[in-house]
């Protein structure tokens, strides 16, 4: 179990430290759940009430924060709380698993390829013909890692990863358990007997660096060519991505999220849980898809939000939604109306 003082958290994440900085912590907790020996954090202010009554040890907080009572932790002084706690769970996580080398057995690693340094292999792991790899790639059980891969510095495959034949994987990447890389896209071609040919889908995948896949995500091969990943993209669970996408720098996406094939995602682009797009569209930079929405057709105003089905500008979309709600008065005045007219013309 690692144990840090307040110090040296405090230099850790570029903090000042206010009450005592020789208190140690081992663990980290919620701050309205945190007990003595804990560290913990407060960014939300929905959450300051529990500040005055956390028994934690050690709680990062804003610069701007004004107390309202003593509080018997000790403070660390942040101008960000939350980016600071992130960046103390990623220090914490790349000391647990630097200690991580060498290989277990059984697992299988061709001869012909070629590990970089302080590797890690976890018993079952498959490593195929020509794979390469940099530095500090952490390979855990079950792992699967076709012939012709490559796979840069610091990279981390979780459990039960696939990556299939000639993909390419840059630096700083990490892939949660279950997610398959370089499956085949799904192309078929329609014979005239009602069937379906297989298109051979020949290409591969690239995932440039600084990438987050999350657990049970799919990532198709290209038909020819690659399905692009771009730096710093961050997916969530059980995503789909078909064949020769290619997802912007920087693009985060919520789960169960599809993206059919031949899509341009933009740079920057933030989508929603259960969003899904049709085939051979683009999407511009910066734009922002609410959960949910269906997108049909190239969307080309940058940094817009959209909404819906068929997705629409969010003004537009919210507009619409309110018709929808008064259809059914609309429709009892129109009967009304028709009463009326039918009255009146029986008088005239």
């Amino acid at each position: 179990m690692i144990q840090f003082s307040a110090q040296q958290i405090a230099m850790m994440i570029q903090g000042k430290v206010e009450g005592d900085a020789s208190v140690a912590v081992s663990q980290f907790g919620k701050i309205e759940e945190a007990t003595a020996g804990q560290i913990s954090f407060l960014a939300n202010p929905k959450y300051e009430e529990f500040l005055y009554q956390t028994k934690a040890s050690i709680i990062i907080i804003n610069d701007s924060l004004v107390l309202k009572n003593p509080i018997a932790a000790t403070l660390i002084r942040v101008p960000d709380a939350y980016a600071a706690f992130a960046t103390l769970l990623t220090k914490y996580q790349e000391l647990k698993t630097q200690n991580l080398t060498g290989i277990q057995t059984p697992s299988y690693i061709s001869s012909s390829a070629k590990l970089g340094d302080n590797h890690f292999v976890a018993a079952f792991a498959h490593i195929g013909d020509n794979v390469t790899t940099g530095e500090h790639v952490k390979i855990f059980p079950n792992v699967v890692i076709g012939e012709n891969v490559k796979i840069g510095n610091n990279v981390i495959l979780h459990p039960g990863v696939v990556i299939y034949a000639d993909c390419v994987l840059g630096n700083n990447i990490t892939i949660h358990s279950g997610s398959i890389i370089g499956g085949d896209g799904f192309g078929f071609a329609p014979k005239a007997d009602g069937s379906f040919q297989k298109v051979p889908q020949l290409g591969n995948v690239i995932i440039e660096d600084d990438v987050e896949i999350g657990s049970n995500t799919t990532i198709d091969r290209a038909t020819i060519g690659s399905t692009i990943i771009r730096k710093g993209v961050k997916l969530d669970n059980l995503i789909q991505v078909a064949h020769n996408v290619e997802v912007g720098e920087n693009t985060v996406i919520a789960a169960q999220t599809g993206l059919s094939g031949s899509t341009k995602v933009g740079k920057g682009v933030m989508m929603g849980g259960q969003a899904g797009t049709a085939g051979h569209l683009s999407i511009a930079d910066g734009v922002k898809v609410a959960a949910r929405s269906g997108i049909t057709k190239t969307i080309t105003q940058a940094n817009s939000t959209i909404t819906g089905f068929p997705a629409a500008e969010h003004s537009t979309a919210l507009r619409a939604q309110i018709h929808m709600k008064n259809l059914p008065n609309l429709e009892k005045r129109v009967k009304e109306l028709e009463i009326l007219v039918a009255q009146l013309s029986q008088k005239g």
